[in-house]
């Protein structure tokens, strides 16, 4: 429990941190794709609006990531929290939908936020201790669900720009907190000289440097298990608030974005009673794989759950459901670097990034081409098949169950 000590450690800072820019980001989830069918946006205009974030994010990311290594996590995390600051101000007052596109392109330019705090739990935690570490994220996830979009419904009934100007106000207190806050850590493997995968993150013309990592069994199980997490999931966040507009009413109105808030709302509760203290026990007890599997198999249910939702108590089982899937990122980012050297953990983390933008650049599209075209069942059916792909991929094989099988004293409650 020494190493774990939220209140004494830097992880504090990196809670609160993560708490409120994600807030920021959850405020806007809800409301984004209203706020552009407001300007004018089709269901893909809507996908392509993430798309854009994801494909700048694509080439930003290795590089932000690659100078986070040279001078540390902090300088760049208020680099990256200043872009999305501006991203904010600039959809509030968008006069068109291509000054959105612009808005989000600057944002995505500077993302980074959730890479560099990973890379930072690594740069101050143990292996041991690093699934509960990674959880911390997944609990500033939950806080997150549970007050933005709550937030963001409430106040999008007076106007649509007031959730923005709420989201640009936290990234702002985001930025003061990581300035007065966050201590400076030296990077894993920084000043060692290392170079290519040994220790600095590879821009995007060096993918074929990635690929080495592919050829990594149980490493390249574990990486394409997170793309097929993010896949499911970028389509999910894109497409469920058009498909409940679509589907359910609420007062003999479509939904909006005060309904699609509360939905998430109720999944971030699930988030955090299922990523809070719980999940360093959950883990003792079951052991990482387990859980990714349980978190795969709750995406897969749900987003199926999703494909026929058409009333209310549907929706509520179907969340229900999904918000078990939230074991999955902080259980399987703790996989990914536990079978990844010390020293070149930047490198990865820096390619599941990547792999989260080629997700986002792919997925929100394709849903979008699906609810345009009336398609609604089928983009439920194609998020649960991908994240099915990543529910046997986690099933894994008879040998390495056994290899990261928990101890047997880790068993007791």
């Amino acid at each position: 429990m020494g190493s774990w000590n939220l209140v004494r450690s830097p992880l504090l800072a990196i809670f609160l941190i993560v708490a409120v820019d994600v807030l920021g980001l959850t405020i806007m989830i809800p409301l984004l794709p209203f706020y552009a069918e407001k300007l004018g946006a089709s269901p893909q205009e809507v996908g392509w609006l993430i798309g854009i974030y994801a494909l700048c994010q694509l080439f930003s990311g290795p590089l932000l990531g690659r100078m986070s290594d040279h001078t540390g996590r902090k300088p760049l995390l208020l680099v990256s929290q200043a872009g999305t600051c501006a991203g904010f101000l600039i959809t509030a007052f968008a006069p068109s939908l291509w000054i959105l596109f612009v808005a989000r392109a600057i944002d995505g330019c500077t993302a980074g936020n959730l890479s560099l705090a990973q890379a930072y739990i690594s740069d101050v935690t143990e292996p041991k201790d690093r699934a509960k570490s990674f959880g911390i994220i997944g609990i500033a996830f939950g806080l997150g669900f549970l007050i933005g979009p709550a937030v963001s419904g409430l106040l999008a009934k007076y106007d649509y720009r007031y959730p923005i100007f709420a989201a640009a106000a936290l990234s702002a207190t985001s930025i003061l907190s990581t300035y007065l806050l966050l201590p400076a850590v030296q990077p894993a493997g920084a000043g060692k000289g290392l170079s290519g995968p040994g220790g600095k993150r590879l821009s995007l013309i060096q993918w074929g440097a990635y690929i080495e990592y592919f050829r990594q069994p149980a490493l390249a199980t574990r990486l394409w298990q997170f793309f097929s997490f993010t896949f499911g999931f970028a389509m999910f966040i894109a497409g469920m608030p058009l498909i409940l507009e679509r589907r359910l009413t609420w007062a003999a109105k479509p939904f909006g974005p005060e309904q699609v808030g509360y939905t998430w709302a109720f999944a971030g509760l699930m988030g955090i009673f299922l990523q809070g203290p719980a999940l360093g026990r959950l883990v003792k007890r079951f052991g990482e794989r387990a859980l990714n599997r349980t978190g795969f198999m709750g995406y897969t249910v749900g987003y199926a759950l999703l494909a026929f939702c058409h009333s209310i108590p549907m929706l509520a089982l179907a969340t229900l459901v999904t918000s078990i899937g939230g074991m999955v990122r902080p259980t399987l980012t703790s996989l990914i670097t536990q079978a990844t050297p010390r020293e070149e953990q930047g490198v990865v983390l820096g390619l599941t990034q990547s792999l989260n933008s080629v997700a986002l650049i792919i997925a929100p599209p394709l849903g979008g081409f699906l609810i345009e075209r009336g398609w609604l069942t089928a983009w439920g059916l194609v998020a649960s098949a991908v994240t099915f792909i990543g529910l046997m991929l986690a099933s894994g094989s008879p040998d390495e169950l056994r290899e990261n099988r928990p101890a047997a004293n880790a068993t007791a409650p």
